[in-house]
C-alpha cells in the first residue's frame, strides 16, 4: 500500500468541498455520473477506432447501489476506467491550470462557488461533501491489475493493489452521518431525471416494486399476500437528446440536458436546435448560458462543444469547432460525415467540418439577432456577459463582420440610451457617410468629456463612444460598415473657409513663440506643439501622428500580439489659443509658470486620453506651485 500527498491546489480544493460548499450538494451525484459518462464514451471510441481495443466487449452501463445499512452509496460503471498512473493523474493532482482559476474565481456565494466545480472538471472532489471516506476501484480496459484508491479527504489518499472483474470504476461514498437523505431512491432517481436524463448511457438502480395479494376467484380470501419485491430498473431516459425531434422534446428536458453539460444549475437564455438532412447530415444542439464561464478570457479555457460522429463521441477539447468568439456556446455537434478515427489535424482541414462550423456560426448569429428584437432584457444579459468576446469576432470573422456590428450595443455621444449601428447610421450625413468614433479606456463620462469630441458638439454630431480595452483594439481594424466609414474622430476632417484657414493661419503665427517653448520645455514626451481651433473648452489635447512609420510599426506588432515591445511615438500637443489660460501663458514672462503649465497641461491630457502619469508626485508638485501663485 502506498501512501500519497494530495496536490496543494486539489488540497484546496478538497478543504472547500469539505467545510465550504453546503449549498447544493446533490450536484455530487451529477458530477460522479457525468465522468461515468465520459469513461464510457472513452471507450466507446477506443473500441471502434483503436486496434489495440477491438478484442474488448464494450457492454455500456453505470450503476448506482444504496446500501442503507452501510450507509453507503456507490456509482459505477463499465467504462475506459484507470490505471494507477490514471489514478494519480486524474485524483491526486490537478493537471488542468484551470483550477487555479476555479480557486481564484470563489465568490463566497455557496450556490454560485458550487456551480463551478463542474466547469473547472473538479467534479469528482464533490462527494466528499457527504462522504467522509472514499473508495474508488478500478481497473484499465485491456490491462490485468485493477487498484483501489481510498481517501479520507485529509490532505492524503492510499492506492493499492486489487481485484476486480472487467473494467470501469466503482466508487464508494460512506456517507456523513447527516447524508441519509443520499440513501433514499426517491431522491436519488429525483436527481438522476434532473441532471443525467440524458445521458446517452442505461443508469440502472435497485428499486422496490409492490406485487399486490393474489384473492380468490371471488375476490374474498387472499390466496398470496401483498409482498415487495426488488427489481433493477433502468431510471433514465438514455438517449440522446440532440437525436430526438424537437416536438418530442420540452423545455424543462431541454433545459435539464442543459445543466448536464454545461455543469451549471442556471438556466441557458436560448437553444438552438438544427438538423441538416442533404449533402451532408449533422445534427446541433447549441446553448446560450445567462452567465459567463469562468474561463473565458484564458487562453486555456474549456471549449463547451462536443462533437460526435454518428452519436459517439470524439471530442470536447478542440477548440477549432467553432471560432474563439463564440467560445461562450454550450453544445453539441453530430454529424455522420466524418470518420471516427478523425484527428486534430483533419478536423482543422475538413470541408464537411468548416461547412458545419460555417453554418453554425450563421445559425448563432441569427439566433442573437432574433433575441435582440424580441427579447430585448434576455440580450441586455447576453451582452453584459459576452458583448466584449463577441466583438472578438470583428477581427478575425471577416465573412460574418457586418452581422456583428449588428449585434453590438454601443453608447454614444447624444444620449445616455445604448443604440445599434442600425440605429446610428440613420442620423448618419448621407453625403459624408462617415460614423464618428472614439477610443479609450476610462469611463464613458470621461471619454464624453474628451477634448477631441469638442468640435463634434459644436456640429452636433452624433459619435460613437467605445470604453473597453478591446475597443481600443479591435475597432482602428474595422474600416467600414456597408457602404459607410468608420473613422476615429482625430482622423476627422471638416471642410474649413477661406476666412477659417486664414485665421487659423493668423493664429499660427500670433502663438508660435509659445508653442516653440513649450516645445523646447517638454522635449522628447511629445513629437510637437501645435495650435488649433478644433478645441471649445479645453485647453489642450493630444493627437498621434498616424503617418509615423513608428505609429505603423506599433499597431502591426500589436495587431501580432506583440504591442508591448513597440512604443508608439510621441503625441503631438494641440493647444487652444482662444482658451483664457493658453492666452495668459503667451503673455506671462514667468519661466517658471510656463514650465509648470506645460508639464501639467501635459499630463491633463494625458488623463483625458484614458493614460497613466508618468509621475503622480510631479503632477501635484507642479500644480500646487502654480496654484499658490495664483491664490
Amino acid at each position: 500500500m502506498a501512501k500519497h500527498q494530495f496536490q496543494t491546489e486539489a488540497n484546496q480544493i478538497l478543504h472547500l468541498m469539505i467545510h465550504s460548499l453546503y449549498s447544493n450538494k446533490e450536484i455530487f451525484i451529477r458530477e460522479l455520473v457525468s465522468n461515468a459518462s465520459d469513461a464510457l464514451d472513452k471507450l466507446n471510441m477506443l473500441v471502434l477506432t483503436d486496434e489495440k481495443y477491438k478484442g474488448i466487449t464494450f457492454n455500456p452501463r453505470i450503476d448506482i447501489v444504496v446500501n442503507k445499512e452501510a450507509k453507503t452509496l456507490t456509482i459505477k460503471d463499465t467504462g475506459i476506467g484507470m490505471n494507477e498512473e490514471d489514478l494519480m493523474n486524474n485524483l491526486g493532482t490537478i493537471a488542468k491550470s484551470g483550477t487555479k482559476a476555479f480557486l481564484e474565481n470563489l465568490t463566497g456565494d455557496q450556490k454560485e462557488d458550487s456551480n463551478l466545480i463542474g466547469q473547472f472538471g473538479v467534479g469528482f472532489y464533490a462527494c466528499f461533501m457527504v462522504a467522509d471516506k472514499v473508495e474508488v476501484t478500478t481497473k484499465k480496459a485491456g490491462e490485468e491489475q485493477a487498484y483501489l484508491w481510498t481517501s479520507t479527504g485529509d490532505g492524503s489518499f492510499e492506492i493499492e493493489n486489487a481485484t476486480m472483474e472487467g473494467h470501469g470504476t466503482q466508487i464508494v461514498m460512506h456517507l456523513k452521518e447527516d447524508e441519509d437523505e443520499f440513501l433514499e431512491e426517491y431522491r436519488i432517481e429525483s436527481i438522476i431525471k434532473k441532471y443525467s436524463n440524458h445521458i446517452p448511457f442505461p443508469i440502472f438502480m435497485d428499486k422496490e416494486k409492490h406485487i399486490p395479494a393474489v384473492m380468490d376467484d371471488e375476490g374474498k380470501e387472499e390466496k398470496e399476500p401483498a409482498r415487495t419485491e426488488i427489481e433493477n430498473v433502468q431510471i433514465n431516459r438514455a438517449n440522446a437528446l440532440w437525436t430526438l425531434p424537437k416536438s418530442e422534446i420540452t423545455d424543462e428536458e431541454y433545459k435539464d440536458f442543459y445543466s448536464s453539460i454545461a455543469h451549471s444549475s442556471e438556466e441557458p437564455l436560448a437553444w438552438m436546435h438544427n438538423k441538416a438532412e442533404g449533402a451532408i447530415e449533422y445534427t446541433t444542439l447549441f446553448y446560450i448560458p445567462s452567465k459567463a464561464p469562468m474561463d473565458l478570457y484564458r487562453v486555456d479555457y474549456q471549449t463547451g462543444i462536443k462533437l460526435y460522429i454518428n452519436r459517439v463521441f470524439i471530442t470536447d477539447d478542440e477548440k477549432d469547432l467553432m471560432p474563439t468568439y463564440l467560445r461562450f456556446l454550450r453544445g453539441v455537434i453530430d454529424s455522420k460525415d466524418l470518420p471516427l478515427n478523425v484527428s486534430r489535424e483533419i478536423l482543422q482541414s475538413n470541408a464537411v467540418m468548416n461547412k458545419i462550423k460555417n453554418a453554425s456560426v450563421k445559425k448563432v448569429l441569427s439566433e442573437l439577432a432574433k433575441m435582440m428584437k424580441k427579447r430585448p432584457e434576455d440580450y441586455k444579459t447576453f451582452y453584459k456577459e459576452f458583448g466584449n468576446v463577441l466583438k472578438e469576432g470583428l477581427y478575425n470573422d471577416f465573412a460574418n463582420r457586418e452581422k456583428i456590428l449588428e449585434l453590438l450595443q454601443f453608447n454614444h455621444l447624444n444620449s445616455d440610451e445604448v443604440t445599434t449601428i442600425e440605429e446610428f447610421v440613420k442620423n448618419v450625413d448621407e453625403e459624408k457617410k462617415e460614423i464618428y468614433y472614439i477610443t479609450g479606456k476610462s469611463s464613458v463620462e470621461m471619454l464624453k468629456s474628451s477634448p477631441l469630441l469638442e468640435k463634434f458638439k459644436s456640429r452636433n454630431i452624433d459619435v460613437l463612444v467605445l470604453n473597453e480595452e478591446v475597443d481600443t483594439i479591435i475597432f482602428p481594424m474595422v474600416t467600414e460598415y456597408k457602404e459607410y466609414k468608420l473613422v476615429h474622430v482625430s482622423d476627422a476632417k471638416f471642410e474649413e473657409s477661406e476666412e477659417e484657414k486664414k485665421e487659423v493661419e493668423e493664429l499660427s503665427k500670433t502663438y508660435e513663440g509659445l508653442t516653440k517653448e513649450i516645445k523646447d520645455i517638454l522635449g522628447e514626451s511629445v513629437k510637437s506643439v501645435e495650435t488649433t481651433t478644433d478645441l471649445v473648452e479645453s485647453p489642450v489635447a493630444l493627437k498621434i501622428d498616424k503617418e509615423d512609420p513608428s505609429y505603423m510599426m506599433a499597431q502591426m506588432m500589436k495587431q501580432m500580439g506583440q504591442g508591448g515591445d513597440t512604443p508608439e511615438p510621441a503625441p503631438i500637443l494641440q493647444i487652444n489659443p482662444k482658451h483664457e489660460l493658453i492666452e495668459k501663458l503667451k503673455n506671462s514672462a514667468d519661466q517658471n509658470l510656463i514650465a509648470d503649465a506645460a508639464h501639467v497641461l501635459l499630463d491633463q491630457a494625458k488623463l483625458f486620453d484614458g493614460q497613466e502619469l508618468d509621475d503622480t508626485a510631479d503632477f501635484i508638485a507642479r500644480l500646487n506651485r502654480i496654484i499658490t501663485k495664483a491664490i
